[in-house]
């Protein structure tokens, strides 16, 4: 089988996800498996170029603008593409000398055609090798990589220094988290068996179903995965659950259900009552149904359903309702670093229209004396705190029994989660 040049790898990646708006997150999985013969050793390479490179790409490009009269918007494609990640190499990767990483982007602008352009490629990049580290970027939008409006949304919302520690979290490495399936195992002796295959684990203090796992090759080649022992899920999102009370006998609707872990993890606690898990596409609910079918769970079944049409037959039938819904997705930056530049203020108003309107209808289908979890995986007042506030304007009978907002840190992603409960008429 034929080398991989793992760097050229990266460029065509980067250029589907930056160039022509690939999802960075799924473009890259599908690379991942495409190429899985791959060593470890290069996948994981080939995973921290591209995520890097995504990531800092506001900052890449002001270090390119800072050392080129040709600014990188005015580049060719392939010439900005190699140029962002020879930057990202040389600031913060040292698995070789900043000369060698030159000469490897040199080689491959000759490669792809670009002969004429190989010196350009060498005379910035080694320019900006030379000058490491005396480059002072002051502004925290260009230092982070947010585009400005956003920088400007969470200075305004939560004043500059929870907006700088929002956008540090970003960058802040998180170890991946699983639910442990507790009707089947314990976390200890999951702990104990994962453990024996070398791989590294960390029970959570907060949560009693998490874990979190570390050195191991890919999840799939974990046996105790495939046997529906553990899923991989958030912590936060393992919180919704817990802050909701889900007792053993309840019946539960989650709205937006896909890929299922919520649902499922509801249904592992509401042992006796069942959980109906629903989200709008056949492509969804089948996402949904292969997970239930490697749970072995017996108590939740997956629908096709649109939740901005308002089903009477489940008008006040349900104990609680998950609502986690459809969101600017700006808490989960980390793990697609990508949507930083593709929401716009336009888009976030549309999603906070979207969110009223399937809250309205998940109000109706709570059972008087039941609970609405209200989720979304953002950092925004208008998606969030400001979305329950309005909500509650318009629904007196619910009354607001836990609100979190969740930063993103080591442990966890950016998160927000609003638990109300319905009073019954007379309370």
């Amino acid at each position: 089988m034929a080398s991989i040049n793992i760097r050229e790898l990266a460029a065509d990646t980067l250029i589907e996800i930056l160039e022509r708006g690939q999802f960075s997150h799924l473009y890259l999985k599908a690379v991942l498996d495409k190429y899985s013969y791959l060593e470890k050793n290069e996948r994981a390479f080939l995973t921290r170029l591209v995520n890097g490179t995504v990531e800092r790409k506001i900052e890449l490009d002001y270090i390119i603008d800072s050392y080129s009269k040709t600014k990188a918007k005015k580049m060719k494609p392939w010439i900005r593409t190699s140029l962002r990640m020879g930057v990202f190499e040389i600031y913060y990767m040292d698995s070789v000398p900043d000369s060698a990483t030159c000469n490897e982007y040199v080689k491959l602008a000759k490669k792809r055609g670009f002969a004429g352009l190989s010196g350009f490629v060498n005379g910035v990049l080694r320019s900006i090798a030379r000058d490491k580290g005396n480059l002072k970027i002051e502004d925290s939008a260009i230092r982070y990589s947010i585009p400005d409006w956003l920088c400007d949304m969470w200075t305004k919302q939560y004043g500059k220094d929870k907006a700088v520690e929002i956008m540090d979290g970003f960058f802040k490495d998180e170890s991946l988290c699983i639910r442990v399936d507790l009707n089947k195992i314990s976390r200890e002796d999951l702990a104990q068996s994962l453990k024996a295959q070398g791989i590294s684990v960390t029970i959570s203090n907060e949560i009693e179903s998490a874990m979190y796992i570390a050195n191991y090759d890919s999840i799939a080649s974990i046996p105790e995965f495939g046997q529906g022992l553990f899923y991989v899920q958030d912590y936060s999102s393992q919180l919704i659950p817990y802050l909701a009370h889900v007792k053993e006998d309840e019946d539960i609707l989650d709205l937006c259900s896909a890929p299922g872990g919520k649902a499922l993890h509801a249904a592992m606690i509401a042992k006796n009552g069942h959980v109906m898990a629903r989200d709008l596409t056949e492509y969804k609910v089948g996402l949904i149904r292969e997970n239930i079918a490697r749970a072995g769970a017996d108590n939740i079944q997956a629908q096709v359903c649109d939740a901005r049409v308002f089903d009477e037959n489940s008008r006040e039938k349900y104990n609680l309702v998950i609502a986690d819904l459809p969101c600017s997705g700006l808490g989960i930056i980390r793990k697609k670093p990508d949507i930083k530049y593709n929401q716009t203020p336009e888009s976030l108003k549309e999603l906070a229209l979207l969110q009223k309107q399937i809250l309205d209808n998940a109000a109706e289908y709570v059972c008087p004396g039941g609970r609405l979890s209200y989720s979304t995986c953002t950092i925004n007042k208008d998606e969030n705190e400001n979305q329950v506030e309005d909500f509650l304007s318009s629904h007196k009978e619910f009354v607001v029994e836990e609100m979190r907002q969740l930063l993103p840190d080591t442990k966890h992603d950016g998160f927000f989660i609003c638990v109300m409960k319905k009073q019954t008429l007379g309370h």
